[in-house]
């Protein structure tokens, strides 16, 4: 996909605005997590001296936050594509969206869930939101993506 075929560039000179947009940002636990994972590597190196224990802990702590950064996916809905994750895919190959939480959400990424759906799912946001793929041409059957703010992507994917 070039920067041309964005899903937020113009297609066909039709207007492809943004209905809805989240980063599934790591929860809070994770950046104390990454904090801890600093801190324990300062008393691995500390007998290294102290200068190296600095260089090494800004070192550890720069790879751990681009490796949380980089762990939580964007969710983008325009009035043509739905974008989650590195995959696209256009909104008139998708069905009805629907919003499922807790025990609702646990059967959907567990026991009730297709082996062949997309997933773009992460253990730290617990709602999810399964849309059907309609293309008779693709073997998906739907998608099922995390997301913090079910309702309102939920919404903006039903929007017609």
């Amino acid at each position: 996909m070039t920067s041309a075929d964005s899903p937020a560039a113009p297609v066909n000179g039709v207007s492809n605005e943004i209905l809805f947009q989240e980063k599934l940002w790591p929860s809070w636990w994770l950046w104390l997590t990454a904090a801890g994972a600093v801190a324990a590597s300062a008393l691995v190196m500390i007998p290294m001296g102290v200068v190296t224990t600095i260089i090494g802990c800004i070192v550890v702590a720069a790879i751990l936050a681009l490796l949380l950064y980089f762990a939580g996916p964007t969710l983008t809905v325009t009035s043509q594509y739905f974008t989650a994750g590195r995959a696209t895919i256009e909104r008139k190959f998708l069905g009805e969206a629907q919003a499922f939480e807790k025990d609702e959400a646990f059967a959907q990424r567990g026991p009730k869930l297709h082996g062949l759906a997309y997933m773009c799912m992460r253990g730290w946001v617990d709602p999810v939101v399964t849309v059907p793929v309609l293309d008779p041409e693709d073997q998906t059957p739907y998608w099922i993506v995390s997301s913090r703010k079910p309702a309102e992507l939920v919404a903006a994917l039903n929007r017609r």
